[in-house]
């Protein structure tokens, strides 16, 4: 996918080895500390558990905390439940297939082992994938190879940690995501427009992502005004503009078309095993061929509307009490971190922000583009943080702030890869040291380039305070997260 020149090698060790540490601590963490006895979803285990189910319910058993439970459900299951709906289909598939992989095992392991096993080894793809994927398009978007490497660097040490290598579909959107904004950087439109739209089956939020499609063709008509009549520009520009929505709609639109055939047309309910039946009446869950839900009779009957206000009551405001304010503190540093970069960006170029990014002043376009965060380029993905950051304080539950954008946006790894190298002076003192030659066969002439960030860390106590701020932040939700999130304590 990528050639593994020195950084993208050596991102690809630091990525691999910090998957490894995670399933190691989970696992670690999940035994010997006792679960919280938490109100999640928590259905019966219909198949008989042996010695082997138990063994890997021990060593991966956090991965199946909270949210994790719905989508390894939906892969066993199916969408049984109204409240289903509220996961997207893109995970649950990606697990069915990694357990016809699996498939050999199946004679000594129940269907939800070879689940459980497919998250931990799926999720480690992906997350290793999405942080090759980040460091490409930082190469491509920064023009600046050290800071698209430390971003890189930064996004194995995501505060969004657990997210990625547990049952979630964060590694798995996050891996679409930034590889859909490679392909669009590169003039590959269709092949963004396919991974966007894959990242839209994954997550809801992905529609938002047309925005990059629809600010890239817009870039190219006010390009292409000066060249030829504007005629053919705005005519190609309405196309590609429909056809943008439509395709990363689509995926959406069938999802809720499917939900729609499931709970409001009649005869189409699946059959459900008694146990399940039972967990529904004991819980009020609804389920298809009973009473018609109130959202089959909305003009739009969009059923992850519905269960977006009915059964987590997300909308605008509503979250903002007294009781939350734990919540609030828990996403207040990426929040003040994207806040923070929005201001710095805005300030340096007000011009190219009034314009939207689509015109530069003359002073602006006949100086060389900055490299780094403050690269014109960068004008979008920080509008496209700021939306999401925004949309998610005063609209959703604002504990999941982190992972939102953690598995969203590369702002919150570019920007601190920004300060890093800006602000610290040891950084520019590593930079400068002779770098570890390869071993094997290679010309002694070629390097690895060295983990600074690692290098960091190992020279903690003469750090700047924004350099321990950002990895102190970064490295204390990394474990926090393994350590809370697998005991089914409350986390982001």
């Amino acid at each position: 996918m990528w050639p593994l020149d020195p950084s993208r090698r050596e991102v690809l060790r630091f990525a691999v080895h910090c998957r490894v540490l995670t399933l190691v601590l989970q696992a670690v963490f999940n035994a010997i500390i006792p679960d919280h006895h938490a109100e999640a979803f928590s259905p019966p285990r219909l198949a008989p558990s042996g010695c082997a189910d138990q063994a890997v319910e021990v060593l991966l058993g956090g991965l199946s905390r909270w949210d994790a439970e719905h989508f390894l459900f939906i892969a066993e299951h199916g969408y049984l439940y109204e409240h289903n709906f509220a996961f997207f289909p893109g995970f649950p598939l990606a697990l069915l297939v990694g357990t016809e992989v699996l498939r050999p095992l199946r004679g000594f392991l129940s269907l939800r082992s070879c689940l459980l096993i497919s998250v931990a080894l799926l999720n480690s793809l992906f997350s290793v994938l999405a942080t090759l994927a980040l460091h490409d398009l930082g190469c491509l978007v920064l023009h600046c190879p050290r800071q698209a490497f430390y971003a890189a660097l930064l996004f194995c040490l995501s505060p969004a940690n657990v997210f990625l290598a547990a049952g979630y579909s964060e590694a798995l959107f996050a891996f679409l995501t930034f590889s859909a904004l490679g392909q669009l950087e590169r003039g590959r439109v269709w092949m963004s427009g396919l991974l966007f739209a894959l990242a839209t089956g994954a997550r809801s939020n992905g529609l938002v992502n047309v925005g990059f499609l629809l600010h890239a063709q817009c870039r190219g008509f006010f390009s292409a005004l000066g060249v030829r009549s504007p005629l053919r520009p705005l005519w190609k520009l309405m196309t590609s503009v429909c056809l943008s929505v439509l395709a990363l709609s689509l995926p959406f639109v069938l999802f809720q078309y499917y939900a729609y055939s499931r709970f409001c047309v009649q005869g189409t309910s699946l059959p459900i095993p008694k146990a399940l039946v039972q967990l529904a009446v004991d819980k009020g869950y609804r389920v298809a061929g009973g009473r018609e839900p109130p959202w089959c009779s909305w003009a739009l009957p969009l059923i992850y509307n519905y269960i977006q206000d009915v059964y987590w009551n997300v909308g605008f405001l509503r979250y903002y009490e007294l009781k939350q304010l734990p919540n609030f503190l828990l996403a207040a540093p990426v929040a003040i971190l994207v806040t923070w970069a929005t201001w710095t960006y805005v300030t340096t170029h007000p011009w190219l922000c009034l314009t939207l990014g689509l015109r530069r002043s003359k002073n602006e376009a006949l100086e060389k583009p900055a490299p780094g965060f403050l690269s014109p380029q960068v004008f979008v993905y920080l509008v496209h943080a700021a939306v999401l950051s925004l949309f998610g304080g005063l609209c959703m539950h604002v504990q999941v702030l982190t992972r939102f954008l953690g598995s969203s946006t590369p702002i919150v790894y570019w920007f601190p890869a920004h300060l890093l190298q800006s602000r610290e002076t040891l950084l520019r003192t590593l930079e400068t040291t002779p770098e570890r030659p390869l071993a094997g066969d290679f010309p002694l002439r070629q390097t690895v380039p060295r983990n600074c960030i690692m290098g960091l860390l190992y020279n903690w106590k003469t750090c700047s305070p924004v350099t321990r701020c950002i990895l102190g932040y970064f490295l204390i939700y990394w474990l926090l997260g393994l350590l809370l999130h697998c005991n089914f304590l409350p986390w982001t």
